[in-house]
């Protein structure tokens, strides 16, 4: 199914206004496409599954833009595009994120438990 004609269906409810139905839509596919993307990237990322929603969210919307951009028939195409988008993210979010860590870290020091006498 088309990724964007089904977000388009779900956002809009006889007035075109967002109701409940079409923020579960997203949630649930920004939350599909957010894990795909972290799964498929190994190593540790420092975000809680709100932000894999949001991250798979925005990977969505952007994944379904390019590809329709690029592709007459976006079909299946749509959903690769969005986790390579949310792949791009997690990999610029660890980038970004490993700056802050690195510089919070300078001043630790490893503890070391002394023996007991």
């Amino acid at each position: 199914m088309h990724m964007l004609l089904a977000m388009e269906v779900l956002a809009r409810s006889g007035n075109g206004d967002v109701d409940i139905t079409s923020i579960i839509g997203y949630i649930v596919v920004g939350a599909i496409v957010g894990v795909l993307a972290r799964f498929l990237v190994p190593g540790d990322d420092p975000m809680g599954i709100i932000g894999t929603i949001v991250l798979g969210i925005l990977g969505a919307l952007i994944g379904v833009w390019v590809a329709g951009a690029i592709f007459p028939d976006t079909a299946g195409v749509d959903w690769i595009a969005s986790i390579i988008a949310a792949i791009v993210l997690v990999l610029l979010w660890r980038a970004l994120n490993s700056n802050r860590v690195d510089e919070g870290r300078e001043g630790l020091r490893p503890c070391r438990a002394s023996a007991p006498a």
